[in-house]
């Protein structure tokens, strides 16, 4: 499954719901304002990092570089292209977006 977060975590409970529900090899994409999630800081603060061993974690880079932050992306975070977000929507059955 592909769980897609667009709210920052700081903003909103739609992250730490995903994080409490996702399941052992899930995949999570963040997008938008949910790339604040992504840094080393944000990571720590919103449970991505705790859960990284568990979910493979993806971010948006344009956005994450609309934002400033794409040179600070915390360690096993993997950042993709548009094309690269349409082939995980592609390669997973399922698909959830939190709002």
């Amino acid at each position: 499954m592909l769980h897609i977060v667009n709210k920052s975590h700081g903003e909103r409970g739609a992250l730490a719901s995903c994080l409490r529900l996702a399941s052992d090899g899930h995949s999570l994409l963040l997008i938008e304002d949910g790339v604040y999630a992504a840094t080393a800081q944000g990571a720590e603060a919103s449970g991505i990092a705790a859960a990284a061993g568990r979910l493979k974690v993806y971010v948006l880079l344009p956005d994450a570089q609309a934002r400033g932050i794409a040179a600070r992306l915390a360690p096993g975070v993997t950042g993709v292209d548009y094309a690269g977000f349409v082939e995980l929507v592609a390669s997973h059955s399922t698909n959830q977006s939190w709002l």
